[in-house]
């Protein structure tokens, strides 16, 4: 499809989440994403609950605008096979084990005497050295790792709560998105290729340390322990339903404070400046809950909107998906699959003025492409036969 990226092609090993989201974000992008896959199985994303006619939710949202190419990788003839594709490829990417891609006869440095300007992308969960680094590891581990979880506990003495996404897996596909894009402008410039290391874990502590870590900054001076300044979350009660409420500035406060008809709080000691109203968190959301309670949540919304008092309603995923300002930005779009029938997707967030987004390939049956990839980059009908019948290969399965 067409895209900044068109013209880039990229030798995707990865499987599960966090490759395959990088991996989709560049093929939305306009890159050409050759997803290797075993042909017993496949990515085991292939075979989770929620599915229709063979096709899983989670492979679907994770794996459109893609080709599956089935290559048995235990087969020497299949190792050479997918080693020739190098050549002609200019990403390759894995997230298997440390060590794992190595003893498969794939290590950088193999391919990098095939192909000097490849960048080549290793993804892992802990990292590549020391005694975590070849634990198996899946997304609850790492937020219990990284402190993310007792980042949302509130308080290293309460009990440690799980975001209730994937969020290190998530995020760890957009960071490494991102760096691969970056290697590909300098090897355009360099003709030289990189080795690009992304751990779960790094992605995550990276990703605190901007508004989580401020304990934990200044050598010498670290907590001892964090406490919560308040348990008290932004989502209130209103006589019918919850919205979000967040004030930063005076201004804002002050709006919010004559939405309430208790002007008196303006000028409150404990509530004058930021800083303040920081420091008596406790005070300002109890008041802020006790009048919400008093009203329904669209009449709030209603007033605070007029007042220009930052607020939003709290929304089901069913509700969400049907909000005007989501309709408006057009973030959901339904496509047809050949096999799924019709799905709803979530569009890309950014949108480039030059390449309109259009979903043009459906996210692949196992091997759905082998055939016709494998004829692309040279592969010869008679060679194509032989891998088949000796099963180094194999072609559709749904």
């Amino acid at each position: 499809m067409a895209g900044p990226l068109e013209g880039v092609k990229i030798l995707d090993l990865t499987a599960m989440i966090s490759g395959p989201t990088t991996t989709m974000i560049l093929a939305d992008q306009g890159a050409k994403v050759i997803k290797i896959e075993n042909p017993r199985l496949g990515d085991y994303t292939r075979i989770v609950s929620t599915n229709r006619n063979g096709f899983s939710a989670a492979f679907l949202n994770n794996n459109r605008n893609k080709h599956s190419v089935t290559i048995n990788l235990k087969e020497k003839d299949g190792v050479e096979l997918l080693k020739n594709m190098v050549k002609k490829s200019d990403v390759f990417i894995q997230n298997f084990r440390p060590g794992v891609v190595e003893r498969m006869g794939l290590g950088e440095k193999v391919l990098r005497d095939l192909n000097p300007s490849l960048v080549y992308v290793s993804i892992s969960g802990f990292g590549f050295s020391g005694p975590y680094s070849k634990k198996p590891v899946y997304d609850p581990l790492v937020q219990a790792l990284s402190g993310l979880a007792t980042v949302q506990a509130g308080s290293d003495t309460e009990r440690p709560r799980l975001v209730r996404t994937i969020l290190p897996d998530k995020l760890t596909g957009y960071a490494t998105a991102q760096a691969i894009c970056s290697s590909l402008y300098r090897t355009l410039r360099s003709g030289k290729g990189d080795h690009i290391k992304v751990s779960m874990l790094d992605t995550v502590l990276s990703f605190l340390w901007g508004s989580d870590m401020g304990g934990h900054t200044f050598v010498g001076d670290e907590y001892e322990a964090e406490t919560a300044q308040s348990f008290i979350d932004l989502i209130y009660e209103t006589a019918d339903g919850f919205i979000s409420v967040a004030v930063q500035s005076d201004k804002e406060w002050a709006a919010l404070c004559n939405a309430f008809q208790r002007k008196n709080l303006i000028k409150d000691k404990r509530f004058l400046t930021a800083e303040l109203r920081h420091k008596n968190i406790n005070d300002r959301l109890e008041i802020t809950q006790e009048v919400l309670k008093t009203k329904k949540a669209d009449e709030w919304l209603d007033l605070l909107t007029r007042l220009d008092v930052p607020c939003a309603p709290v929304l089901t995923r069913k509700e969400a998906i049907k909000h005007s300002q989501v309709i408006s930005n057009k973030s959901i779009m339904e496509m047809n699959h050949s096999k799924a029938g019709k799905i709803r997707q979530c569009v890309p967030s950014p949108r480039f003025s030059r390449f309109p987004m259009k979903f043009i390939k459906e996210a692949p049956g196992l091997g759905a492409d082998t055939e016709k990839v494998l004829s692309d980059f040279g592969v010869s009908k008679k060679k194509i036969k032989s891998l088949l019948q000796r099963n180094v290969i194999s072609s559709l399965k749904i």
